[in-house]
C-alpha cells in the first residue's frame, strides 16, 4: 500500500488538509489543543506542536508539525 502512487496522492491530500487546518478524526481536546496554538501562534505567544489524523485507505496516518513548524512529519501510528 505504502509503495502505490493512489497512497502517496491521498496522502498528499491529507497534507494539504492538515495546512488548512482540517484536522482530519482527531478527537475534540486534539481539535481545540491545535486551535488553541494556532491561536496562540498568531497571537506571538508560545505554541504547541500540530496533530491530524486522517484514514486513507482503511490505513491511519498521523501528520504531526512540530511547536516551532520547523518540521511535519507523516507517519503511521505504529511508528509513532
Amino acid at each position: 500500500m505504502e509503495d502505490d502512487s493512489g497512497f502517496r496522492m491521498k496522502v498528499g491530500e491529507c497534507l494539504g488538509r492538515h495546512i488548512m487546518g482540517d484536522w482530519g478524526d482527531v478527537g475534540d481536546d486534539s481539535r481545540q489543543m491545535n486551535d488553541d496554538a494556532l491561536e496562540a501562534e498568531r497571537n506571538g505567544e508560545p505554541t504547541d506542536r500540530l496533530f491530524s489524523l486522517y484514514d486513507v485507505g482503511g490505513r491511519e496516518i498521523y501528520i504531526i508539525t512540530e511547536w516551532d513548524r520547523s518540521v511535519t512529519t507523516v507517519l503511521f501510528p505504529e511508528e509513532y
